[in-house]
């Protein structure tokens, strides 16, 4: 457990998620209390950043003082290990924030012997930054120096930040980011849940023969988001969740049929459906797809270790997920993404290499690899004490093997995004063929254009490119509450569609 003793609560996010990066899974207590290992404690005062770090004695070289009085250790046994200061105009709460941050790292470094890839950042849009700074007409050794400085992130990192950045400003050419807007539709149904697993999601067996409920509330708030947003281009559709083909072929069709009825879908420039999990997919669904002109699906196999795919839940075979997608290829799919993880329990390099081989033989049109986050509501959270002996590691070899992977089958990465308790700090990208890339992925990520999203736990974001402004609602996650709530989900849209 640590302990944190926070004078302006101000930064103490941004104090607490980077000790997460040296520490994942720990506790946190705000007062003093037994258990804790040692405690952080921040001051700010005239001018400057000043940081403190108590350890028990037995493990703790004693500071000397700088010449203040300091007051008494926190608790009994604690002793003063570090004791930095720096100036910092706290006017600034960005800079202020970056002035902390940046201490912080420096002594979690010294304290634990390690460095993090991504330096002082745990933010979950580093291209962001980049993207910014090339917009405002920055030159990429100016940005490298940028980030360096301000984050100490490593030179790898750095580089591939800028790489998709660039990317990224060359994919959103034709995107009107004032008007235009994307369409986001959550189907919150999976045929089970993954160990690790915290999206809004529900075994759809036990919704057999009540997905008419879910669709009659999905199709009211299409039918007022369409109004709300007629005359505006719509740019992209994304179908995600959850598994959207947990549903039958015939609610898929009623979905579809029900969009183009509603949307101009004429100029739309891509149109994805997570297809996802292999055993929720079938011809007859594919085909549906296909016949409504989907351009683009996700067939997910995480790994392709039948004993992983065993023990973190998933229902299908490594065979299932090479005959689904030979069976999309046979229908005609020629974008077709898959998803990896990197990090799951009891993997290690040779379970990756092989997962690796094995998609170097499908060769899918993208691959988007994720470094395992394990979220507050993932059962292997909720009940660690089952999973104890599980081992989770995720490693730059494997990082640096599937981005090898990646490029020898002609990708280039296109988007990246961090989560929060990511195993080995890394980070989650995505890798497309030239042409293959996934607009949505970057809108949503960059946080550019309206998304305007309907279905349980989705989140509908507004974009106000003129003023740098954001906002956002939220449905509620739990489907029957949504059935039972829509004419409240439609009336949060109101507010800020209006």
């Amino acid at each position: 457990m640590i302990g944190l003793l926070i004078q302006d609560n101000v930064f103490e996010q941004d104090i607490r998620e980077l000790l997460m990066s040296f520490y994942p899974g720990e506790v946190y207590a705000h007062e003093v209390k037994e258990g804790v290992d040692f405690y952080v404690e921040s001051r700010l005062d005239g001018g400057q950043v000043r940081l403190l770090v108590w350890d028990e004695k037995d493990k703790s070289k004693e500071t000397k003082e700088t010449g203040e009085s300091l007051r008494p250790a926190p608790a009994p046994g604690f002793a003063l290990a570090m004791d930095r200061s720096r100036p910092a105009d706290l006017g600034d709460r960005l800079g202020a924030k970056n002035v902390i941050k940046q201490l912080l790292y420096e002594m979690l470094c010294e304290r634990t012997g390690r460095t993090l890839p991504w330096g002082s950042l745990t933010g979950i849009r580093p291209t962001k930054i980049a993207l910014t700074c090339l917009e405002e007409g920055w030159k990429p050794e100016e940005i490298r120096d940028y980030m360096k400085k301000t984050y100490m992130a490593s030179d790898e990192k750095i580089d591939l930040c800028i790489e998709i950045a660039a990317r990224e400003k060359e994919l959103l050419a034709p995107v009107d980011y004032e008007r235009g807007y994307s369409l986001y539709v959550g189907i919150p149904f999976c045929p089970t849940t993954c160990l690790y697993c915290s999206f809004t999601s529900y075994p759809i067996g036990k919704w057999k023969g009540r997905t008419g409920l879910y669709l009659g509330a999905l199709f009211q708030e299409l039918e007022y988001t369409a109004r709300k947003m007629a005359g505006r281009p719509l740019d992209t559709i994304y179908f995600g969740g959850g598994t959207p083909t947990s549903l039958e072929a015939e609610d898929l069709e009623a979905i579809l049929c029900k969009v183009e009825s509603l949307f101009d879908t004429k100029n739309v420039l891509e149109f994805t459906v997570e297809a996802g999990r292999p055993d929720s997919i079938t011809r007859e669904k594919l085909q549906v797809l296909r016949d409504h002109g989907i351009t683009r699906i996700s067939i997910n196999p995480q790994t392709m270790n039948q004993k992983t795919l065993d023990l973190i839940g998933r229902r299908h075979t490594v065979e299932q997920v090479k005959d689904t997608f030979y069976m999309a290829r046979e229908l005609g799919f020629d974008n077709i993404n898959m998803d990896l993880i990197m990090g799951l329990p009891q993997e290690g390099i040779s379970e990756v290499e092989y997962t690796l081989g094995e998609i170097r033989s499908l060769r899918p049109d993208s691959l988007t690899v994720h470094s395992l986050a394990i979220k507050r509501a993932a059962r292997l959270n909720m009940f660690k004490e089952d999973y104890s002996n599980l081992t989770i590691r995720n490693t730059p070899e494997m990082i640096e093997m599937s981005m090898g992977c990646a490029r020898e089958m002609g990708m280039e990465p296109y988007y990246l995004y961090r989560q929060k308790n990511m195993a080995g700090n890394f980070e989650n990208v995505g890798y497309a063929l030239p042409g293959k890339a996934c607009l949505y992925n970057i809108l949503i990520m960059e946080e550019m254009q309206t998304i305007a999203a309907c279905g349980a736990g989705t989140t509908t974001k507004v974009v106000f490119p003129a003023q740098n402004r954001r906002e956002r609602c939220e449905n509620v996650k739990e489907v029957e509450q949504y059935i039972e709530r829509i004419d409240e989900m439609i009336g949060r849209k109101e507010k800020i569609l209006t």
